[in-house]
């Protein structure tokens, strides 16, 4: 027999009750398997592509894109999605670029939304660690990661370099948060903006602002990019957005969609609802018309919506039986 066996086996378990907090371990028969819920975006084709309907709780999303892609529109419209079922939605403004109309038009409850101003990338990660401990916040957006100044910068003067302080930040305060994350109700996106990587000759000329450290503790990464304008005429009313999961640790990753915008106010749930009407036979095209239960009710694309539009009997039959559809298949995912 070796000299390592004559000693005295210890029960694992035993030993570690002694020394640390029942918390802290668990028999991994002991995890229960439980659905990740989401906070729907407010739109069908978003919250189809995340696999999990939405914004997940508990997690850590990035959405980030080019300049006037969507990004912003996709945060409040999932806020005024929040407070529609009743939770409490915090926006951390450090670009102080909040538009109150554009927030009003799409439908975000100005008098129950909370609006904090931090001066510098620390006090934000202090705030947002405070309101995730409440245990009263369900949604946090921060607008946006690069205006997280550090504070060294924000004390430093303009001659002085401070290379890499803002991935700094990024790291220490994610890292900062991610346990309390596990253990809350509450959902938070960081909007990110895209730059030009500097002598960047291979591979991606993009990046992200603030470091890998986003990259690195976001469950589910959202990219956004203009794809085309929308015109009415000669005007441009809107613009179509290509939006990708670029990272899903809760469902299949790199699904993409297309959505439409609209200068003033936001997304066409509406279009949503009749792209997925059609796509799921609940509308049937014959030639130019359409029929909805055998019943002809529009030549071309237009007149269908215009008539749907017009009666909010048949547009609710229609909605409810599409987003019957839209529920089923995420349940059968």
């Amino acid at each position: 027999m070796k000299e390592n066996d004559k000693l005295e086996k210890l029960d694992p378990i035993a030993t570690l009750e002694a020394k640390f907090a029942k918390s802290t371990y668990f028999i991994a028969d002991e995890i229960k398997n439980e659905k990740v819920s989401a906070i729907s975006t407010g739109s069908i084709h978003i919250d189809q592509i995340t696999g999990i309907n939405g914004i997940p709780v508990g997690k850590i999303t990035e959405i980030y894109g080019n300049e006037s892609s969507g990004k912003t529109t996709i945060a409040l419209q999932t806020i005024a999605e929040c407070q529609k079922k009743g939770g409490t939605a915090v926006l951390l403004d450090l670009e102080g670029s909040f538009d109150l109309n554009y927030a009003k038009s799409l439908k975000v409850d100005l008098t129950k939304l909370i609006i904090t101003q931090p001066q510098t990338g620390e006090q934000a990660f202090d705030m947002i660690e405070t309101l995730i401990k409440t245990n009263s916040i369900d949604l946090i957006v921060v607008d946006s990661v690069a205006a997280m100044i550090p504070e060294s910068e924000y004390q430093a003067n303009m001659s002085e370099a401070l290379m890499g302080a803002h991935a700094r930040l990024m790291s220490k305060g994610l890292r900062k948060i991610q346990p309390l994350m596990n253990k809350s109700q509450t959902a938070i996106i960081f909007i990110n903006q895209l730059r030009e990587k500097i002598n960047a000759f291979f591979g991606n000329p993009e990046m992200t602002t603030g470091g890998k450290a986003l990259k690195f503790y976001a469950s589910l990464r959202i990219e956004t990019r203009k794809a085309d304008l929308i015109k009415e005429g000669i005007n441009k009313i809107g613009i179509k957005t290509k939006v990708t999961t670029v990272k899903n640790k809760l469902a299949p990753p790199l699904q993409t969609c297309f959505i439409d915008v609209f200068f003033g106010h936001g997304f066409d749930y509406d279009n949503e609802i009749i792209d997925f009407a059609i796509q799921y036979g609940i509308l049937k095209k014959n030639g130019s018309w359409f029929y909805f239960d055998d019943n002809k009710i529009g030549q071309g694309r237009e007149q269908l919506k215009n008539t749907l539009l017009k009666n909010n009997e048949l547009f609710t039959q229609v909605s409810e039986k599409t987003l019957a559809f839209v529920n089923n298949e995420k349940i059968n995912q």
